[in-house]
């Protein structure tokens, strides 16, 4: 009998493999990966990273083979990029990360059954 929890499993595995592979990239491009999953009450940062003096905020969102509901990137709603923000606040403040120069990053990726990357789109500066 399948778990009840088999989609939600699936998709927390789903995600889990978009971040590694955005991270993998991120790497790839000459960003140096800070924090990964950072938590506060105001919400999550997915990727934390950064090239050069810029402090780079990464949220990456994924989609399973098909883009008829619209791109992964798409999805981040102007709720999304407040929560992003609020939480990228948080974490400057606890980080110390004051004078830096702030950017909001977004990778969007196209995963297939096998859960690697079909396609990958990297949006500097997507908010």
């Amino acid at each position: 009998m399948p778990s009840r929890f088999g989609k939600k499993d699936s998709r927390k595995q789903k995600g889990a493999a978009a971040e590694e592979l955005a991270a993998a990239a991120l790497v790839e491009k000459g960003y140096r990966i800070l924090d990964r999953n950072w938590r506060c009450r105001f919400g999550e940062l997915d990727i934390v990273a950064e090239i050069g003096a810029t402090l780079v905020i990464i949220e990456v969102r994924s989609r399973s083979g098909t883009t008829s509901f619209g791109t992964p990137s798409e999805s981040v709603n102007a709720r999304k990029m407040i929560q992003v923000r609020n939480t990228a606040q948080q974490y400057v403040h606890q980080k110390r990360h004051h004078e830096r120069s702030v950017r909001f990053d977004v990778i969007s990726i196209i995963l297939g059954a096998d859960l690697t990357a079909v396609s990958m789109e990297h949006i500097e500066n997507a908010f």
